[in-house]
């Protein structure tokens, strides 16, 4: 993939969204033109964001210390690394932009490291010396694939990428993700959604059934509360009564596989 600074670029199109500064006016529009047709589009990101640390707490006090985070996009606010400091973490994404910016993250702490690799060879990704000399496979790995699996097509075959790494972790490890789903809504709006995307550096995003999301678990157990709105699962604060509710495009879920482990979220 060539840096285009003319292209909308997924990673800095989600920096702006999360109010960050790693983005060109180019990105900022975009996002503009989707909120305009998806008026929850910034504050469904900033969910997936809270989520996405949230889930990382849970891991980190079930004694999880390693973490792969694939499609990582750029270092912005609430990193892994951040939440989980005295964890291992290697973030891996194909975009150079975020390769480019993951320089300045690496000289900050000696557990992280960056793979600039395409998470659609799951096999060369988990072969690379900044995988196989960084993690340790004999204990367990927390794989976080959070808003990455809906970017990528039903013909690069997400479900065997999915089930390459679920087979590569040791017992005891867990699977999270968040993936959008198809709704009921405005169909054209959701169409100028589409098109926003598929004019960006991903080419387009694609919606799944609950059931299509389950199955990338595979023999994985759930961990409570299963399948929900990214927003439902495992909230900081009880949501008000007559509270209003997003849009329910995003679900969220964490996965465990079976085996000896550290203690499980609770």
């Amino acid at each position: 993939m060539a840096f285009d600074p003319q292209t909308p670029n997924l990673a800095r199109m989600y920096d702006y969204m999360l109010g960050g500064k790693n983005n060109f006016g180019v990105d900022r529009d975009a996002i503009d033109q989707l909120s305009k047709h998806i008026p929850e589009a910034i504050p469904i990101a900033r969910a997936n964001r809270a989520f996405l640390q949230r889930a990382v707490r849970a891991l980190t006090e079930a004694g999880v210390r390693q973490f792969l985070d694939l499609g990582s996009g750029l270092p912005t606010q609430g990193n892994v690394h951040e939440i989980a400091p005295d964890a291992r973490v290697v973030y891996v994404d194909n975009d150079p932009v975020v390769a480019a910016h993951a320089r300045a993250l690496l000289e900050e702490s000696g557990r992280v490291v960056f793979l600039h690799a395409d998470l659609l060879r799951p096999r060369e990704l988990l072969a690379s010396p900044e995988v196989t000399g960084f993690l340790d496979r004999t204990e367990p790995i927390a794989v976080l694939l959070v808003s990455i699996l809906h970017f990528v097509q039903d013909a690069d075959d997400p479900a065997g990428m999915v089930a390459v790494l679920r087979e590569a972790v040791p017992p005891g490890s867990y699977l999270v993700l968040t993936h959008a789903v198809p709704t009921l809504g405005d169909p054209e709006a959701e169409e100028e959604a589409k098109n926003i995307y598929r004019s960006s550096s991903v080419g387009g995003a694609v919606g799944r059934t609950e059931a299509e999301i389950l199955g990338f678990f595979g023999d994985f157990e759930l961990v409570e509360p299963g399948l929900v709105e990214v927003t439902e699962w495992r909230p900081d604060i009880p949501r008000l009564v007559g509270e209003d509710r997003l849009p329910p495009y995003l679900r969220a879920a964490m996965g465990r596989k079976p085996g000896n482990s550290p203690s499980r979220p609770h």
